[in-house]
Parts: structure tokens; sequence; C-alpha cells
């Protein structure tokens, strides 16, 4: 089955999409409901693994998600493609077929069906996330941002003002830039603002009014959680998007780590957007910084800190987000992806992600026009054409055609932007811990047999995966079982043993002369029984993030 990676799917066809697979590839893709959201659409998320080589629960697993925020429709892009490439390329692709035959992902496509609903309808609607009425149930009154002209885009309104703050640019007429502070009155000078239409006009004063819709659904985790943060609900966990997904991830305990799939900006960012690095565990910040490394040599995406460097303003913290819920209080490395950025298509590499909107060189936006109309084949800034709008009067739409330039890749080159991610995800899922058998032995005196079992950890990463999950106490230590047949004795250990964390890769020391190659990522077990020759043992050892291995032994 092949699906086209230069459009975005509706609830109806994304649906066809994910049962397509599940029914095509039977013993890799099992397809469940996550939950329901506020519209009450399912939530589908995709099961991947080889089930011929284990349960999904049994291995260490990687959670993917995209879409939470309505008009991010490149995220689900994102995480279909991860999808895609994993059915299509098992068995052709060696890490593919290696990472599905010992790990598995949980893949959510579209975790705010609502909300990408809306965006994609024939007449568009954009919010920032859930479609719920909230804080308020009424709307107020002012500017709200609609499809006035019932053409399938949502552009900008130009108004003729002699004080007002937009002019042409002098080579690009069409396109509108800032007035220089020490711009002459009489010039041509214009109102900016966004296409829709205000409720309540009194002809004179615009003003915007605040969405109707003013949830953001990745406000809403318990982390940091404060009903100060207005757009985060009633309470952590309050909507039903958020909350099957922090139902999901604390009930299947496999899960090593995520990335949540966003626009626009082209970074993965990271915790902790509550204060500086410094505030990590040494050890995680270091790791944080290599899987950093590795995730801008892939993608060409840089990895930065929240806090340090994408913070909307540096005296607020942002708060009950997922990436940061999944690292502080499940105790995994977590990612938030945001796909794309305009600047760098166009070559300006030396600008900061946030204070780039505030001021930024005039000669930025001729860059980037020029790019598009370089590059994009598409409409992607619309020439101004007169209007009758039924509050104003006469007024210009066009601009930026924002949903596919700015917010999302230009369709054409879509494929091309989501394509690395991928092969990210699947990097960031093979490092998990991975619990194997390393070697059993049995040494036997007559009727007393001594068993010794040895477990290793083949992951790059320790069992525990991080050393915030031992601060928050939400990992689980190595547990062995014996099974003791009816007529053997037990003489020496116990049925059920526990043995701590077991090291991976990741914190050993990067230089020859100074390795120490101690076997931290090995564990012990014996036992002393009595039972007759040819008796059979069964002995399973399990982490809940590193998988379980199950072995006989005959004494």
């Amino acid at each position: 089955m092949k699906i086209k990676f230069d459009r975005y799917y509706k609830y109806d066809e994304l649906t066809k999409i994910v049962h397509e697979w599940a029914a095509a590839y039977p013993t890799l893709c099992q397809l469940d409901v996550l939950g329901k959201s506020y519209e009450e659409r399912d939530i589908w998320v995709l099961t991947i693994t080889n089930q011929a080589t284990g349960a999904h629960d049994e291995k260490p697993a990687y959670w993917v998600d995209g879409n939470i925020h309505a008009t991010e429709l490149s995220a689900s892009t994102a995480a279909l493609y991860l999808a895609n490439m994993l059915l299509t390329q098992y068995g052709e692709d060696e890490r593919v077929t290696y990472t599905l035959d010992t790990r598995t992902f949980y893949i959510v496509p579209r975790l705010n069906p609502d909300g990408a609903e809306w965006a994609l309808a024939d007449v568009p609607r954009f919010i920032r996330s859930s479609t719920k009425p909230y804080p308020r149930q009424d709307q107020l009154d002012g500017l709200h941002q609609s499809d006035v002209d019932g053409d399938g885009r949502i552009l900008q309104m130009r108004v003729r003002d002699p004080n007002g703050n937009w002019k042409p640019h002098a080579d690009i007429p069409q396109m509108l830039v800032p007035r220089e502070p020490d711009d002459l009155p009489g010039g041509e000078y214009y109102r900016l603002l966004p296409e829709g239409e205000i409720q309540n006009f009194d002809g004179v004063t615009i003003k915007r009014a605040p969405s109707l819709q003013g949830l953001d659904l990745n406000r809403n985790f318990p982390v940091f959680w404060t009903p100060k943060q207005t757009s985060g609900g009633t309470y952590a966990g309050s909507e039903p998007e958020p909350r099957a997904t922090i139902d999901w991830v604390t009930s299947h305990k496999n899960i090593t780590g995520g990335t949540s799939f966003h626009t626009f900006s082209g970074v993965h960012l990271r915790p902790p957007t509550k204060g500086a690095d410094s505030e990590l565990p040494t050890g995680d910040l270091r790791t944080y910084k290599k899987l950093g490394d590795k995730a801008m040599e892939m993608t060409g995406y840089p990895a930065i800190s929240v806090f340090h460097e994408f913070a909307y303003d540096p005296k607020t913290q942002i708060k009950g987000t997922f990436d940061d819920w999944l690292y502080e209080y499940v105790g995994v490395y977590a990612w938030t992806t945001e796909i794309w950025s305009v600047q760098k298509q166009a070559g300006i590499e030396d600008y900061k992600f946030i204070e780039w909107w505030g001021y930024h060189p005039r000669e930025d936006d001729v860059k980037i026009f020029r790019w598009f109309e370089e590059t994009v084949s598409a409409d992607f800034y619309v020439d101004w054409y007169e209007f009758d709008h039924p509050q104003l009067g006469k007024v210009e739409l066009g601009g930026w055609d924002i949903l596919h330039t700015w917010r999302n890749p230009p369709l054409e080159l879509l494929e091309k932007e989501v394509a690395p991610l991928a092969d990210f995800c699947l990097f960031s899922c093979l490092i998990s811990p991975k619990l194997e058998l390393h070697s059993t032995d049995v040494q036997s005196d007559g009727e007393i047999h001594r068993i010794r079992l040895v477990v290793q950890n083949t992951g790059y990463l320790p069992t525990n995966v991080t050393e915030q999950a031992q601060v928050m106490n939400v990992v689980n230590p190595l547990e062995v079982d014996i099974t003791i047949p009816e007529g053997t004795k037990l003489l020496l250990g116990e049925k059920k043993t526990f043995g701590g964390q077991l090291a991976g890769r990741d914190q050993k020391l990067q230089f020859a002369i100074l390795s120490s190659d101690v076997t931290d990522n090995l564990a012990k077990f014996e036992w002393v029984v009595q039972a007759a020759a040819g008796t059979e043992f069964e002995i399973t050892a399990k982490h809940d993030r590193a998988g379980t291995v199950r072995t006989t032994v005959t004494v």
C-alpha cells in the first residue's frame, strides 16, 4: 500500500490509511484507540513491532505523536511517514528489521483530530489546539480570524491608514514591511490585520478578540501545571486528548523515550523549561547533549534547551508540556521536534528562534521572499485584491498563505522535510536498553544442582534510562523468577529475585586511555536446587524498560 506525502489527509482519509495498514501488515501493525477527542473522534495509535519475536509490551518501546496543535499538519505527516517507513522497509532494511524484531513503536499520527479537521475544512478555521470553548463559553467582541471570502484560505487584510505601521517594500511592492522609525508622513501606509470579521465593531477601534477556543493541549500535562497559565485547562489532565496520552504512557512502562512532532522552527527542543541546564542531573545533561548532536547530524535541526534558547519570555516559564512530563515525571529522554524553518531555507543561519520575530534585518524579508519565488511553484504570497468587508468596507486581502509557507512546508517540499526525522526516531528507539541472556550454567553433584543465570543490557542506555527516573522513583528494578517444579526443592536462593539497574554505554568515557569497561551491564543470579536429573527449570528475567528474557535450564 502506498500513500503520498505531498498532501494532508482529513480524518476519514487518515482513518482509512491506518486501518489498511493494520490489515496489510497483521504481524507488524496493531491498531488501537488511544482515546476519544473532545468531539468524540477516535484517536488512533499504531503499535508497530514484529509480533513473532515477542509481545509489544515485552520489548523496549518508543513513543511518537503529531499534530497536538491544530494547524501543525506536517507533524501528522512526519508520524505517518515514520509508520510507513517501518512497515514497508521491514525485511528490506537491516536497521528497520532489527528494530522491529527487538523493539516497539507506539505512533499516534494525529493527537488532536478535531483541531486538524477545522484547519483542513473547505472553509477553514485556525485555532491553537482544542475545539472546546475555553475558558469562556461566549465569544467576546473584537476581530476573529476567519475565511471571510470563503476561498479556502485565511490570509491577511490590509487597510490604508496614514498612521499605519506597514508599507510596501521598495523592491517587492506586494510585500509589506514595517515602517522605519523616521518615515515621514504622507507615504503609502497600511494597517495590517488577520483576515477575519469584527464582532460589534464600533466603526473606529479594532481589537483582537481572544479566541473562543483558548485551550492549548500541550499545556495540560501534569508537570509544573498551574491555573495561572489560563490556556492549560481546568486542571492537569482535564482534557481528553492529554488524559488519554497520560493513561497510555503510564500503563506502558516499556516506553523508553519519545518524540512529539510540532511546527515550526526547524529545531529539536529538550527540557528543561523550568530553569537552567545545571538543574538537570549531570549524566542526563551529558546524554541529552550527545543525543542532540546526533539529531543535528541526522536531520540538520539543532537541538537546544527550551529554557536557554526557546523561551517566549525569559521571565515566564512554559508549564504543562508533554516533553517536560515525559522527562521530569516518567524519566525518559523526550523531544519536541519543531518541523520546518523558512529562515534556514532562505540561507539565514545566525538568528535567534524567538527574538527574530520582534526584530530582524530587512534584508531577511527579501531573502525569504526571493527563496520562495525561486523554489516554490505554489501561490505562496497572494497578490492583494479588493474585498468588500462586512464591517470595514473596502479592504484588500492577500499576503502570505501562512498555513502552507510558514506554519508548514509547502506541499512539494513536505516529504523531503520529514524524511530525516523518521531516521532520528529509528535511532532513538535503537538506543533503548535491551535485556538479553548472557549465559546459563549448571553444576551438579548427584541430585544437588547449582544453577547460574547471567543477563546483560546490550542497549546504549541504562535500564533506568535516565538518572531522573531514579530520582523520581518511577522505574522498577530488574526482576528474575524461577519456577520450581513439583517434587523438587529450592535449597538456596529465592523464587523472585531483584537485581537493580544495569548500565548502558552512554556514560562510558570516550577516550581509550581512560577506559575502564567494568561489567556493570551484567547481572548474575544463582540458585541451589534438589531435583532428579533431567528436570527442567523455567527462568524469566524482565525489566519494564529493557524487555523480557525467558530460558529453560535442564539439570
